[in-house]
Order: structure tokens, then sequence, then C-alpha cells
């Protein structure tokens, strides 16, 4: 993985339709050089020197550089190339839209200060080569409206982009959020099923050793039933007594154990296996 140096973050593309007018407004440069009628001497050096500008526009809206400085470069080398076509005819005042377009690969190739740095740059200098070319007053009137342009327009994609940037960012917090629920759902069911698992544990301890102590009395007073019987039967019915009553006993304390052990109703706790 290349790593990327500051100030050169990754590049995107911007949307469907402001890619459709970046290239629009390029062909509307192209076609008023060919309708131009005292252009067709130069026509072929025009041509060229777009022809040269296009390819260098395509790669770095396509194919950037990772490198800041390389990007630095490209930006200046396009607007020597529009420079050179201004100087070649200064009244072809349509060239500095060309400047318009490379304030939108500013925004698309850097970000925080160094985008708006490049920014005032560009629309700096088309203010400069439009009054260089054409005189204060006609220069910087016709200059006006392309350099606010070039301000609005890269300041729409930078908040799209933006408003882009947090959506996904949005969505990634609330995906982190679903799954940090579910996790969390998860975990309270296997501690509400691990408690379910350990009181019964319990109740089952419990009446293990309830049901141990009294099958151990039932059977002491049977055995003394049957020791009473030959010799000293009119006592028999006393232990036959204790017997039924610690049967009795043992019975409810069973259905209590058993009662407890049942889990409550609308409980989505899972029975423990066999």
């Amino acid at each position: 993985m290349s790593s990327q140096t500051p100030g050169a973050p990754e590049a995107r593309l911007p949307g469907k339709a402001v890619l459709a007018g970046v290239y629009i407004l390029y062909s509307a440069v192209v076609l008023r050089t060919l309708a131009i009628p005292d252009l067709q001497n130069r026509l072929p050096t025009y041509l060229a020197l777009e022809a040269v500008f296009l390819v260098l526009f395509s790669i770095l809206l396509w194919r950037p550089p990772q490198q800041a400085l390389w990007r630095h470069l490209y930006l200046i080398v396009q607007s020597l190339l529009i420079l050179i076509l201004l100087a070649l005819r200064p009244q072809f005042d349509l060239l500095i839209i060309l400047f318009i377009l490379l304030t939108l690969q500013a925004v698309l190739l850097f970000d925080g200060r160094t985008r708006w740095v490049w920014v005032g740059i560009l629309v700096l200098t088309m203010g400069v080569a439009s009054i260089a070319g054409l005189g204060l007053l006609k220069g910087l009137s016709l200059a006006l409206l392309p350099m606010t342009i070039a301000i609005v327009f890269p300041a729409y994609v930078s908040i799209n982009q933006d408003i882009e940037t947090h959506l996904h960012q949005n969505k990634v917090l609330l995906a982190e959020l679903q799954e940090t629920n579910r996790q969390l759902q998860q975990s309270i069911q296997e501690a509400e099923e691990l408690s379910a698992i350990q009181e019964r544990m319990r109740l089952a301890r419990e009446l293990h050793d309830s049901v141990s102590q009294t099958l151990f009395g039932i059977s002491l007073q049977t055995r003394s039933a049957q020791l009473l019987l030959p010799s000293e039967p009119e006592r028999l019915e006393e232990h036959l007594e204790r017997l039924q009553a610690i049967t009795q006993g043992a019975l409810e304390e069973m259905r209590s154990l058993i009662a407890q052990l049942r889990p409550p109703e609308g409980s989505s706790a899972t029975r423990p296996t066999p």
C-alpha cells in the first residue's frame, strides 16, 4: 500500500452531473476556438494546447498521483497552459473558464486550507490575466462572473463531499451501534440463561438433599414400625402417624421445589439440556 503525504488525501470523483458539466465547459471552449475566424492561422496550436490541457486534466481527475508535490505540479502546468493560450490572443476571454475546472480539481485533490489556497490563487490569476489582456474595466467586468463561479462551484462540490463523508461516517457508526446492541442483547440473554441454570442447579441440590433426608427418615420410621409390630403393637399407630406426617411434609416440600424449577410464564430462558 502506498503511503500518502500530508495534504494529499485520497481523491474522489465528483458526481456524474458535475463530471458532465466539467466536460461540457471544456467542449464549449473548444467549439469557441473553432468558431473564431481570426484564429484559423493559429488553430493547430490552440487545439494542441487545449488537447494537452485535456489530457493533463483527465489524468489528474481520474488517476491522480499519490504525492502532493506532483498534484501541485500538474495544477501549475495546466495553469501555465491556460496563460499561454490567453497570451496568444488576450481577447479570447472564454479561455479563463478553464480556470474554473482547475478550482474543481483543487477541491477534489486537496483538503483543509490547501484546497482553498489553490482556489484563491486560481481565482486571482483569472482576474489578473483578464485585466492584463483586456484592461482594467473590461477585463474585470468580464472576469467577475467566471471568478464567482470559480468560488461557488468548488464550494458546492466541497459541501457535497462533506455531506457524503458525514453520511458514510453515520452509516458506519450506526452499523457499529447495531452490532454492539446485538452483542449486548446476546450477552444479556446468555447471562439470563446462565442465571436460570444456576438457580435450577441450586434447587436441584436442595431437592436432592431434601429427598435424601426424607427418605432416610421414612426408612427409619418404617424400620421402627417393623420392630415394634411383634413386641409393642400398641405403639405402631404412633409410628405410622409420624411416618404419614413425614411423607406429607416431604410431598409438600417437593411440590414447592418443583414449582420453583418451572420457568415463569413468558420467560425466554431456555431449559437446560438434560
